[in-house]
């Protein structure tokens, strides 16, 4: 049998040999890569408990809402008028069937605020959405073009700024009917300057970019460098103020309703049911108290979603 001498540098890795090796190698792996933009807005994400309640509370509302018909324990627009004003079922009179009591009609108190939690959100989301789509829109093209556009847009501004907005509002609901498309329009409508102010301020800084000027030099029109250069860079901003914009329009929903000129009966809307509620309010408190709290939940959840998103995509990250 034929032997063979082994090279120690080989086997032994103490030798000056493998220590060398080792280093190449350790040397020739791949550094860490820096966190996206993305992942470290995830990382702020996770230990931001304003974010966290606010989205709790958002996620928890769109549930109750989508899966209505099953949480409700009644229909919500059946009367009974043996069943009117029973208290809650803890308090003295209460009874088990009705577990937050009847309103002035019999209803259930419970049903009716599962399902206005539909009408709340429905119109909130619309009404942000609209809003939206007409101020995003007005800055971009301002804040881009710049010239009479944005002196025009400027005085759309003014203009909308100085209108009394619940009063007008109110008079285009009275003049055009009261129902739940045209709450959403209306509100909608009168609630896009938030977005306006901002995204033509930050498409005026995005347009004097290299990277705008360079897809400019390349020959793409202004509606290309609009579409796939500054509006991909307004999302984050444009997600904060929709958020925001949510809880107002909510708010300004509630108002027309408990004012008499927004949803009307027998929808179960939360402003709706506190304007039903106000006489009784002194000796049937509940009939006020259950849905202002809701209310409460859904604009404070949607203002602390808002207020975390703005903290956790901020470059600085302030909390």
């Amino acid at each position: 049998m034929i032997m063979t001498d082994a090279d120690p540098a080989q086997t032994d890795p103490t030798q000056p040999h493998a220590a060398k090796s080792a280093v190449a190698a350790t040397d020739d792996a791949p550094e860490a890569l820096p966190p996206t933009p993305l992942r470290l807005a995830l990382t702020r994400a996770r230990g931001h408990g304003g974010l966290l309640i606010g989205g709790t509370i958002i996620v928890l509302l769109i549930l109750i809402a989508i899966f209505a018909p099953l949480l409700a324990p009644h229909d919500p627009f059946a009367q009974s008028l043996s069943a009117r004003m029973l208290p809650p079922a803890w308090a003295e009179g209460g009874n088990a069937d009705y577990i937050l009591g009847t309103d002035q009609n019999g209803r259930d108190y419970l049903s009716r605020l599962i399902y206005g939690a539909r009408i709340s959100l429905l119109i909130g989301l619309g009404a942000a959405s609209i809003g939206m789509l007409i101020g995003v829109t007005l800055g971009v093209i301002a804040g881009y073009f710049g010239g009479w556009i944005d002196h025009a847009v400027s005085f759309l501004l003014t203009a909308q700024l100085a209108l009394p907005g619940l009063l007008l509002a109110m008079a285009l609901v009275f003049i055009i009917g009261p129902s739940v498309w045209v709450v959403i329009c209306i509100v909608g409508v009168l609630h896009w300057t938030y977005y306006l102010v901002v995204t033509r301020a930050a498409t005026q800084r995005i347009r004097s970019l290299d990277f705008v000027a360079a897809a400019q030099a390349a020959g793409s029109t202004p509606g290309q460098v609009i579409r796939h250069e500054i509006l991909p860079n307004l999302i984050s901003s444009i997600i904060v103020i929709f958020t925001f914009e949510l809880g107002i329009a909510i708010l300004a929903e509630s108002s027309l309703s408990f004012l008499g000129v927004g949803i009307q009966p027998p929808m179960p809307s939360w402003g709706l049911m506190i304007a039903e509620g106000k006489q009784a309010m002194f000796y049937r408190p509940w009939l006020v108290v259950l849905p202002g709290l809701c209310l409460f939940a859904l604009v404070i959840g949607a203002n602390l979603l808002g207020d975390g998103l703005r903290d956790v995509t901020s470059p600085d990250g302030r909390n």
